[in-house]
Order: structure tokens, then sequence, then C-alpha cells
């Protein structure tokens, strides 16, 4: 990031996307999603298996060890914003970087032999 503006437009869209995330996914509906309905319709439900991660500390969409059910689901939402941002910004360094050092300082591909 070289320009000022296009900090501050990245920091603007990771608060915004902080703030909703958690403040609006405390809202979201109780009710089972598209998969989980449909099961339940269709009579499959009881030979699903829990996943892998079932008694991991965002299971289920929420904080383990936080009490209050809102803020458990806000919390979750922002630690997968910040996660998904940071995984972001490292990938995104990474390209830069092996680009600038390719020796040659272009943005243009290697060609092929």
């Amino acid at each position: 990031m070289r320009s000022p503006s296009l900090r501050w437009f990245v920091a603007g869209g990771l608060l915004l996307a902080a703030v909703l995330a958690l403040v609006v996914s405390g809202f979201a509906s109780s009710s089972p999603d598209g998969l989980e309905k449909v099961a339940e319709d269709k009579g499959f439900l009881e030979n699903a298996k829990d996943h892998l991660f079932v008694d991991g500390p965002l299971a289920d969409y929420t904080v383990k060890g936080v009490g209050n059910e809102r803020l458990s689901t806000g919390l979750s939402g922002l630690i997968g914003v910040l996660l998904t941002f940071g995984i972001g910004l490292g990938l995104f360094t990474l390209v830069r970087a092996r680009r600038s050092g390719d020796g040659g300082g272009s943005s243009k591909p290697p060609r092929a032999p």
C-alpha cells in the first residue's frame, strides 16, 4: 500500500466489516440453515455426524466461554473478519515480495522457455 488514501480506504473497510460482524451478526437468525432445513424436511437429519471442529473454540458461530449468546456470535464474526483480513494481507504481502524480488522489478509475468 503506497498511497495514504489507499491505506485509509483499507482501514475504513476493515473497520466497517469489523463493526458489522460484531453488531449485525448478533442478530442472525437462529433458524436452521438451508442444508439443515432440507435434512429436517427430507428426514435424514438424524444420520448427520458431527464435524471435526464440533468442540472447537468457534463452533456453531459462537465463542466458547462467553455467556451472552448475541455477544458470543458477534465476537465470532469479528474473529472471522480479522482472520480473513490477516490471511489476505499475508498473501498479498507474499505475492508483492515475490514480485519485487524477481530482479527486473517488472509486473509482467515471465515468459515461458
